[in-house]
């Protein structure tokens, strides 16, 4: 395989492994730096892609290791999904107020959730994969994803239930 198949395949997502690097190690420069070193390695293994049934899944695996072990070394608990790019642009402040404290809320009772919910979440709701494919990233069973997936989400709906009720009374 040469340089520009190589590029031509992995462009489609690489954006995606940056993402998931990124709400791993929380760093903007460690993101990068475990996206370069994923297309590295997988530039290396290049000849081994017919083997894999999905480069794209293999290179999130590889990601999801990746990022797993560095924070193992670093000896660290930052296990969390931060998000900082909302933007709404209506023109009602106090509705934009009212959102921006919602999505905060939403990813601070992310933050609570334990380290597998959080990355099955971030995968299906904000990656927008498939229950299989996250199931084949994490090496899990599709029904535990499922499950796990379900659980993250009803924690949710309900700290969002007891927190709107609160407000009401």
């Amino acid at each position: 395989m040469n340089q520009k198949t190589f590029i031509k395949i992995t462009d489609a997502f690489k954006d995606k492994l940056y993402r998931l690097a990124k709400r791993l190690l929380i760093s903007d420069d460690e993101a990068q730096d475990a996206t370069q070193e994923i297309l590295l390695r997988l530039w290396t293994k290049r000849s081994q892609f017919d083997k894999y049934r999905s480069i794209e899944a293999f290179a999130m695996t590889m990601t999801k290791n990746y990022c797993y072990d560095l924070l193992k070394a670093k000896k660290s608990n930052n296990l969390k999904i931060v998000h900082n790019n909302y933007e709404d642009h209506s023109s009602n402040t106090v509705r934009q107020t009212e959102v921006a404290s919602d999505v905060e809320w939403v990813f601070a009772l992310m933050k609570e959730l334990p380290a597998q919910q959080q990355l099955i979440l971030q995968l299906r709701d904000v990656e927008q994969y498939n229950n299989a494919e996250i199931a084949e990233m994490l090496e899990m069973n599709e029904v535990a994803v499922r499950v796990a997936l379900s659980r993250a989400r009803k924690t949710i709906r309900e700290a969002l239930i007891k927190k709107q009720n609160y407000g009401l009374q």
